[in-house]
């Protein structure tokens, strides 16, 4: 029998921790306080089932979107499955690909229902569910790598941007990635579409190979790994200038496709201390403005 999940107020008495098993979120919410705690609760009451839910499903979750005409029954599987299904016909792409998005949106969805929030946010390891009142803006810091983080960029949404998902994907991460991107960090209608994305974005910042890439089986970390067979990033040596250039420019191809057909609303990649950003998205956001980005900005305010 495994532990219960545990939920517990962090030590600045504002945030609510939600663990259990693999899935852990930090939690927050703006409001009267007595809404705070309404969608405290909503949410905690919400999570105590989540992760049976998902291994009633994992075996399907872990097959190649569009491999069989089997659907999920859950409801988080079954937003999984609709977050990866664009993406499956070109590339390699399992519905647990946007896990962190789709369990992160399913505890807002608790949250607001539960209660008048001004704003709140799920953060499921850094993919990330917003909720925003009419009228509020997130500021939003864009962190390059996980070992030794460092800050690369910021974005400020608005809740009339319509952008209610960030997602975070790279090697150095806790899921394993094709590519070598340090950070590749999406912005999207959704927390579940945003990870899968961030995913396929990830994978694309690449240098074939290259001898200084690290790569093995991943099944060979991880035996039920949803990827199997397939190389994953280990490590990544010294590279030249020009190269970090060619393996983000590969990467900024695959979002600037993605954006363009509406599965994302703006990204920023990271690689060896470089950062790449997509063209104009929706009018009048303020998207990963900063001093590090202040020269490729996706959109000026």
């Amino acid at each position: 029998m495994r532990e219960p999940a545990v939920i517990r107020m962090l030590p600045d008495g504002r945030r609510l921790h939600l663990h259990d098993g693999p899935i852990d979120l930090v939690v927050e919410a703006f409001g009267p306080a007595e809404s705070v705690r309404a969608a405290y609760g909503a949410g905690a009451a919400r999570f105590v089932s989540v992760l049976d839910e998902l291994c009633g499903d994992l075996t399907l979750l872990r097959q190649r979107a569009g491999a069989g005409p089997r659907r999920p029954e859950g409801p988080i599987a079954r937003r999984m499955f609709e977050a990866v299904e664009p993406f499956a016909e070109e590339t390699f792409i399992t519905p647990m690909a946007a896990v962190a998005g789709a369990v992160a949106e399913e505890i807002l969805g608790a949250m607001v229902s539960a209660a008048e929030l001004e704003r709140a946010y799920v953060n499921n390891g850094g993919d990330i569910a917003l909720y925003f009142a009419p009228g509020r803006q997130w500021s939003v810091a864009l962190v390059d790598r996980p070992d030794k983080p460092s800050l690369f960029g910021r974005a400020i949404l608005r809740a009339e941007d319509g952008i209610r998902g960030i997602a975070t994907s790279g090697w150095r991460g806790r899921s394993f990635s094709l590519g070598i991107a340090d950070a590749v960090t999406v912005l999207g209608e959704t927390a579940a579409r945003a990870d899968a994305a961030a995913t396929i974005v990830a994978n694309a910042v690449d240098l074939p190979g290259h001898p200084a890439i690290e790569r093995i089986e991943a099944r060979e970390i991880s035996p039920d790994s949803d990827l199997g067979d397939l190389r994953v990033t280990r490590g990544v040596g010294a590279l030249e200038a020009d190269e970090i250039q060619k393996a983000l420019a590969r990467g900024l191809d695959q979002a600037e496709r993605l954006r363009a057909t509406g599965l994302i609303r703006a990204a920023a990649l990271r690689l060896g201390g470089e950062t790449r950003v997509t063209s104009e998205v929706a009018e009048g956001a303020a998207l990963f403005a900063g001093d590090p980005l202040r020269e490729r900005s996706v959109l000026h305010a």
